[in-house]
C-alpha cells in the first residue's frame, strides 16, 4: 500500500506500484454461520463430526484462498477445517462442565507467496513526473539504508532482497520500507529546484514449509498413582509446526520406552496408561515421543522433533508390612527346641517373610525383636519391599529351661521413611526341652552342726539339702558322706539327715569336733560337695579333783598359799571350778579366793602372838575342809581336807633387808637388779674414758705413762655377804621345802585345768658355807624361822605316811635350826 503520495509543483508523483495484498476474512457478526468463526456459540451436545461452522474470507488480488486452525500448546483439538472450503467439523465431544470456552486461531491464505532468496525482485515502484527533459528524470533511493533488509535500484525502482539477507516469517511478518523519488532538478525551468516524492512499501513475508515442528512446554513429567485406572490418560504432549503461516498437521508417536504399558494419540499427544499400576514393574519409565509433519504427498517424513517424557509410577502408602507363613498371612509362629543351643545357630524351624506391597520409599521398612534382651537377633533389619526373616541365637546361656519353659518375642517390622509409619507385629513362641545342664547344689557351702556328747547311737545331727533344678530324673539327687571325720556319722541318700552310727559314742573330752564332706549327685554323675562341721556339746559328767585327798600346806604370815582342783570336762561353765571353806577349826582364821583357790590369813592376823591368843595348839597347824564345785547343771562338787601350818619370818631391818624379803621367791627378779647396776656403772666407766681420751688427744702435752698397780683387797663381810647369794641354789636333798605353783601355764578362768600329775617336789638350798671373817660382836642378829610343811603326791604309799612322819619332820627342822644358830654366833653378823 502506497501513502504519503503526494504531487510536487514539477509534477512528480508515485502513479502506481505493484502489491501482493493479504487476504482477509468476511466479518458476518456473531451469529453467522460463515465468516471468521469469531464468537461461535455450540451447544454441548453437539455430535462429534456435525459441520459447524464455514470460514469465509477473499484476496483483494482475486488468488484463492486456503483456510487452517491453529491451537495454543497444550490445549485440545475439537474442530478440524478444509482448507479449500472452509468447513468446520467438530471432532472431540464437548464438556461444558470440563471447559466452557475454547481458544482457536483461524487463517487464511492466497498461497502465493515463496521464499523468495536473497537479492529477489520483490516489488517494482513507480513515480510520474510530468515534466520533460531532464527534470522528468527519476531517481529512486531508501530511508535508513543501513537498517533495512531490502535494496532498490535507483533507476528502475524495483525493490530487492539484500544479498546475504533471508527474510524469516517465524522472526518477522512485516517491514515496512520508505522510498523516495527524486526529480532531475529545474535547470530547464531556470529554477535549479529539485522535487522529491515518498511512499511507504508494506512488505508482508508468508511462511513456507521450511521449519520443523517443535515441542512446547517440555520437559515433560507425569505420574501414575497407585489408584489409577488403566486407559487413564498421564500427560499431553503438544508440539506445532515451526511454519506458523501454513502450519501442517502433525502426528504423535512414542519411539521407544514404553514396554507395552503406556500409548499415545496420534493426532492430539496424549500419553495413557494401558495397564493397572500393580503391573507396572518400574518405578520410573522415559519415553522417547516423536512428533512429525511436513508429509510429502508420496507419504514421506520431512520435518519431526524429538522429546522425552518422564512418568513416575507413584505408590501410595496404603499397605503396611505383613507377616507370612507357609500357607499364607500369619501373625504367629512356635518353635519347640532344647535349651543352650550354640551361639550362631540359626533357627531353621522358623518360616517367616515379611513384605509391604507398597512401591519405593513406602516399601521400606525395619525388623526388630521385641521381648528378652541380648537372647536373639534377626536378620535382615531393614528390608525393602520382602525378606526371609532370619532368627540367629546369640546368648546360648540365657536360653535355659530352668528360667523360661517357653520364650516369647513380638516381630516387629515398621516403616522408616513414610510418614504414616505403618508397622504390624508377630509373636513369636519357643518352647524349650530341658537337658541335664545343671549340677545339684547345695543349700550352703557349709553345714555347723551340734550334738550333745550323751546322744545316743543313731541319733540325728543335721539335715543338708541340695537341689538340681533340671526335671525328671535329672532333677533327683542321691546323697553320700566320706572323709576320715565320718567314721561315726551317716547319712540317708534321700533325705540328706545326717545321723549318728548305731554304735557310736561321743564324747567331748575325747573328740569334740568333727568335719568331712557330704556329695549330692544327680543320675548323671554330676555332683557337688559341701563341707560339715559337728561339734559334740560338752556334758557335765564330771566332778573337780584334787590332786590329793588331803594337802598340807605351810603358810607364812602374809603370804597364801594355793590349792587347786581339776575338772575334766572339756568346755565352760562345765570345768570352771569355785572353791570354798566348808569347815575350820577354829572359825574366822582363813579366807579363801573362790576363783583362785588361794587360801590367806584374815587381815587382822599379823603374827604367830595373834595365832597363839587364838589357839592353845601351840604347833599353829589348822585343819580345813575345803570343796571344789563346778558351775555345770547339775553341779558337782569335791571335798577335802587341808592341813595348813603357819609360821612367820624374822629379818634384819633395813633397804637391803626389805628387797631381799620381796625378792626371796624370786632370784631371778635380784639378778636382773644387780645386772642392771652393773650395766650402769659400765656406761658410766665408757664415758669419762672417752672423756679422757678427747681431752688427752686435744692437749699439746705429752703425759706420761703411769703404772698402776691395783691392790687386792682382803675379804670383808661383803664376802660373806656375797655368800647368801648362794643360799637359793637348789639342792636334791632338801627338795620338799620348796613349794612351786605353775599358775602361769593354766588356761582357764582359775587357772586349773592344766595340772594333771601331781607336782614335782621343789629343791631346797644348801646350807651356807662357814664365813671367813669373824663379825664384830655388836652386829644385830635377826633369826629366820623355819617353814615346816608338806605337800603330799598321790604316789606316795600311804603306809609311809602313818609311819613316822611328824617325828622325821620335827627332827630336821630342829637340825637346821641348829646350823643356822652356830654359823650366825661364829659369824658375828646376821646371814641368812
Amino acid at each position: 500500500a502506497g501513502r504519503g503520495v503526494r504531487a510536487l509543483p514539477g509534477g512528480l508523483m508515485f502513479c502506481g506500484f505493484q502489491a501482493n495484498y493479504a487476504p482477509y476474512f468476511f466479518d458476518n457478526g456473531a451469529r453467522s454461520t460463515n465468516g471468521n468463526m469469531a464468537l461461535l456459540s455450540l451447544s454441548e451436545d453437539t455430535p462429534v463430526g456435525a459441520h459447524v461452522y464455514t470460514l469465509n474470507g477473499t484476496d483483494p488480488e482475486g488468488d484463492p484462498v486456503t483456510y487452517g486452525l491453529t491451537y495454543e500448546a497444550g490445549s485440545r483439538r475439537y474442530f478440524s477445517v478444509d482448507g479449500s472450503l472452509g468447513n468446520v467439523t467438530l471432532i472431540e465431544e464437548l464438556d461444558r462442565e470440563k471447559e466452557d470456552e475454547i481458544e482457536v486461531i483461524v487463517s487464511i491464505s492466497d498461497g502465493l507467496s515463496t521464499n523468495s532468496p536473497s537479492g529477489s525482485s520483490i516489488f517494482k515502484i513507480e513515480a510520474v513526473d510530468r515534466d520533460t527533459g531532464s527534470g522528468g528524470s527519476i531517481t529512486y533511493f531508501l530511508q535508513n539504508i543501513h537498517a533495512n533488509k531490502f535494496t532498490i535500484d535507483r533507476h528502475s525502482g524495483v525493490l530487492r532482497i539484500k544479498s546475504g539477507v533471508t527474510l524469516d516469517y517465524e522472526k518477522s511478518r512485516t517491514h515496512f520500507v520508505v522510498a523516495v523519488a527524486k526529480d532531475g532538478g529545474g535547470k530547464l525551468r531556470g529554477d535549479n529546484k529539485v522535487f522529491s516524492a515518498t511512499t511507504t512499501v508494506t512488505v508482508n513475508v508468508e511462511d513456507v514449509q521450511d521449519t520443523p515442528p517443535m515441542f512446547i512446554g517440555t520437559p515433560y513429567y507425569g505420574y501414575v498413582y497407585e489408584d489409577t485406572l488403566a486407559g487413564s490418560e498421564v500427560l499431553t504432549v503438544v508440539a506445532l509446526d515451526g511454519d506458523r503461516g501454513k502450519p501442517n498437521s502433525i502426528h504423535y508417536c512414542i519411539v521407544n520406552g514404553s514396554e507395552g504399558s503406556f500409548e499415545i494419540s496420534n493426532t492430539t499427544g496424549a500419553i495413557s496408561v494401558i495397564k493397572s499400576p500393580n503391573q507396572l514393574k518400574k518405578e520410573v519409565y522415559e519415553l522417547r515421543v516423536q512428533v512429525r509433519t511436513e508429509v510429502s504427498p508420496e507419504g514421506d517424513i520431512s520435518a519431526y522433533a524429538f522429546a522425552t517424557v518422564t512418568i513416575r509410577v507413584v505408590d501410595l502408602n496404603n499397605h503396611p508390612p505383613t507377616f507370612h507363613g507357609e500357607s499364607g498371612p500369619q501373625n504367629r509362629f512356635e518353635l519347640t527346641m532344647y535349651e543352650h543351643p550354640p551361639e550362631g545357630e540359626i533357627l531353621r524351624g522358623l518360616k517367616i517373610t515379611v513384605n509391604d506391597s507398597d512401591q519405593g520409599a513406602n516399601a521400606k521398612f525395619n525388623l526388630r525383636l521385641v521381648g528378652p534382651g541380648g537372647i536373639f537377633r534377626v536378620v535382615p533389619q531393614t528390608v525393602l519391599n520382602e525378606a526371609q526373616v532370619t532368627i540367629i541365637v546369640e546368648n546360648s546361656a540365657a536360653i535355659d529351661y530352668e528360667k523360661y519353659k517357653v520364650l516369647t518375642f513380638k516381630l516387629l517390622a515398621i516403616e522408616v521413611n513414610t510418614p504414616e509409619k505403618f508397622s504390624s507385629t508377630a509373636d513369636v513362641a519357643i518352647r524349650l526341652l530341658d537337658t541335664n545342664d545343671n549340677v545339684p547344689k547345695f543349700s550352703s557351702d557349709y553345714y555347723i552342726a551340734r550334738i550333745p556328747e550323751n546322744s545316743p547311737g543313731g541319733s540325728n545331727v543335721v539335715a543338708v539339702t541340695a537341689t538340681d533344678p533340671d526335671s525328671g530324673l535329672w532333677g533327683e539327687v542321691k546323697y553320700s558322706i566320706y572323709g576320715t571325720g565320718a567314721d561315726l556319722f551317716l547319712i540317708h541318700p534321700s533325705t540328706g539327715i545326717i545321723y549318728t552310727q548305731p554304735w557310736a559314742v561321743l564324747d567331748a573330752e575325747v573328740n569334740s569336733k568333727y568335719n568331712f564332706y557330704v556329695k549330692a549327685e544327680d543320675t548323671d554323675g554330676k555332683y557337688s560337695l559341701a563341707e560339715v562341721f559337728i561339734t559334740v556339746l560338752d556334758v557335765n559328767d564330771h566332778s573337780p579333783e584334787f590332786n590329793e585327798n588331803i594337802q598340807e600346806k605351810t603358810m607364812i604370815i602374809g603370804s597364801p598359799v594355793k590349792i587347786e582342783a581339776i575338772d575334766q570336762d572339756a568346755e565352760e561353765p562345765n570345768n570352771i571350778v569355785d572353791y570354798s571353806i566348808m569347815q575350820a577349826d577354829p572359825a574366822n582364821v582363813f579366807d579363801i579366793d573362790q576363783s583362785t583357790g588361794e587360801i590367806k590369813l584374815k587381815s587382822y592376823i599379823r603374827s604367830l602372838d595373834i595365832i597363839h591368843n587364838i589357839t592353845k595348839n601351840k604347833d599353829c597347824i589348822w585343819s580345813l575342809v575345803v570343796q571344789a564345785k563346778d558351775r555345770g547343771s547339775p553341779s558337782f562338787s569335791t571335798t577335802a581336807v587341808l592341813k595348813i601350818d603357819i609360821t612367820e619370818e624374822t629379818l634384819h631391818k633395813g633397804p637391803m633387808a626389805a628387797f631381799l624379803m620381796q625378792t626371796k621367791d624370786n632370784p631371778m627378779k635380784a639378778l636382773g637388779v644387780l645386772a642392771g647396776v652393773m650395766g650402769i656403772m659400765v656406761l658410766i666407766t665408757i664415758m669419762i674414758s672417752t672423756a679422757m681420751f678427747w681431752r688427752n688427744k686435744r692437749s699439746n702435752k705429752i703425759m706420761p705413762v703411769r703404772r698402776i698397780i691395783k691392790k687386792r683387797q682382803t675379804q670383808q663381810s661383803r664376802t660373806v655377804r656375797m655368800e647368801w647369794l648362794k643360799f637359793k641354789r637348789p639342792s636334791n636333798a632338801a627338795e620338799k621345802f620348796v613349794v612351786e605353783d605353775d599358775a602361769k601355764s593354766l588356761q582357764n578362768e582359775n587357772s586349773n585345768n592344766n595340772v594333771q600329775a601331781a607336782p614335782v617336789p621343789p629343791a631346797a638350798p644348801l646350807p651356807p658355807p662357814p664365813p671367813a671373817l669373824a663379825a664384830s660382836g655388836n652386829t644385830a642378829v635377826w633369826r629366820v624361822p623355819t617353814v615346816s610343811g608338806s605337800l603330799t603326791p598321790k604316789f606316795i604309799n600311804k603306809q609311809l605316811k602313818k609311819r613316822g612322819h611328824n617325828s622325821a619332820h620335827n627332827a630336821l627342822v630342829s637340825e637346821l635350826k641348829m646350823k643356822f644358830e652356830k654359823r650366825n654366833a661364829a659369824m658375828g653378823e646376821p646371814h641368812i
